[in-house]
């Protein structure tokens, strides 16, 4: 799409997600962070593979198991070697939530929104993993493994909350890596959705990703979220490829 190779934008989705708590396993990035993201707690196996794939998979139970995470395979179009897919249903690993991966190109800055009553602010990013987590309902652990990701970002960015009334009503932030404009943390409280919070917020996002060089926005959705598919398209954001997680049946989390 655009010229942009689907191969950058994954690298770039991978960067924005960076975490110490993870470890390269004969080409395969294991990262075990404990957050709400199963990003941050999967197997992607991006780069090249020598190993036998049955002696891999071995490893990654163990360091999943050792961590007390399920072990989660996050299985793009990307996956080496491309047999992996094959070798996870034999064990029995199942497919669930597949993700879309869309991208818009950022020719001109969206429209600045109407005047409403939504305020939106820029707070230092532990004030913003706060609010996530409180949208969220993240568990303390959950929320230091975020802010672990987010301050430790080599990535520019920027975090947007939005508030009514005095009430945070929805999040969201965006990364820039090579001219690609990564949009992530989109949370809307339940009691707002359908309020014009998300798109707000998203229009603020690729203003300022605009303002600083990208070129393109991309952005990673669940295939059965309707309501946030909807507030996309209206920005042009188009399906450019799509993932999926693989994992034993009772650990599909």
């Amino acid at each position: 799409m655009s010229g942009i190779a689907l191969t950058l934008v994954e690298e770039a989705g991978l960067n924005a997600l960076q975490t110490q708590r993870q470890l390269f396993y004969d080409g395969w990035l294991l990262r075990v962070s404990p957050g709400k993201a199963k990003r941050a707690r999967s197997v992607n196996p991006y780069f090249g593979s020598t190993l036998s794939v049955d002696v891999k998979i071995d490893h990654c139970e163990r360091v999943y198991a050792g961590h007390g995470l399920p072990t989660l395979f996050r299985m793009t179009p990307f996956i080496q070697p491309p047999h992996l897919e094959r070798a996870l249903e034999e064990r029995g690993y199942i497919v669930f939530q597949p993700t879309y991966v869309q991208l818009v190109a950022l020719d001109r800055p969206p429209e600045a929104p109407p005047d409403t009553a939504i305020e939106l602010a820029a707070p230092p990013i532990e004030a913003f993993v706060d609010e996530v987590a409180a949208l969220r309902g993240s568990s303390a652990e959950q929320r230091a493994a975020h802010l672990e990701r987010l301050a430790s970002t080599p990535l520019a960015t920027r975090a947007i909350v939005a508030r009514q009334d005095g009430r945070t009503i929805g999040c969201g932030q965006v990364a820039l890596d090579r001219g690609l404009a990564g949009i992530y943390d989109m949370v809307t409280d339940a009691a707002f959705r359908g309020r014009g919070a998300a798109s707000e917020i998203v229009v603020e996002l690729l203003r300022w990703a605009w303002q600083n060089g990208a070129t393109h926005a991309y952005l990673q959705v669940d295939a059965e979220n309707a309501p946030a598919l909807a507030v996309y398209r209206k920005f042009g954001f188009a399906t450019a490829y799509t993932y999926h997680y693989r994992a034993r049946p009772d650990e599909c989390r």
